[in-house]
């Protein structure tokens, strides 16, 4: 059987980091392939339209195309003013320019929401999981959202990345 190739997307570092890293090892532990995309370390450029005729989207996303090429995503972001951070709308942005169909890369993939954040993260899981099943993702309704206050349990992980694998064929 095919090893479930697993793309971890995270949009901070920090306390996301920690979260990500965990999710990885839960999901390794599940006999997945599992690589990480920092897309703050990636420095994409500021998406605009006129952004767009400096830098070619193809070009620019062409170097992590294989880490995107995957069976299902994991979103890590904090929450910033309210939404996910400005690294995963810009991210977002050029990615759907990269091919000709705007929805390539996603269309029809699993995605599984996390955030560490110093509120409930809530706001900005919304609206990520508004953006990435407009770009035609089935985020799955189960969610890990972890305070400093109130730090989520690795039973949650684990019954999350199930819940995520369950939806991948």
């Amino acid at each position: 059987m095919k090893k479930k190739k697993i793309c971890i997307v995270l949009a901070s570092t920090g306390k996301n980091l920690g979260l990500a890293n965990e999710i990885s090892d839960v999901l390794k532990e599940k006999n997945c392939e599992v690589c990480f995309l920092n897309i703050v370390e990636m420095n994409l450029p500021l998406y605009t339209s006129s952004a767009e005729t400096i830098h070619s989207a193809e070009v620019l996303i062409q170097p992590f195309r294989d880490h995107i090429i995957a069976d299902g995503f994991v979103f890590v972001a904090p929450e910033y003013n309210g939404g996910p951070p400005p690294t995963f709308n810009n991210f977002l942005a050029w990615v759907s320019r990269s091919t000709k169909n705007w929805r390539e890369t996603f269309n029809g993939k699993s995605a599984m929401l996390a955030s560490f954040s110093a509120g409930s993260g809530i706001q900005a899981i919304m609206i990520m999981r508004l953006q990435l099943s407009h770009v035609g993702m089935n985020v799955i309704g189960r969610t890990i959202q972890s305070t400093s206050g109130k730090v989520h349990k690795l039973e949650e992980v684990v019954d999350t990345c199930d819940a995520l694998l369950q939806t991948i064929r």
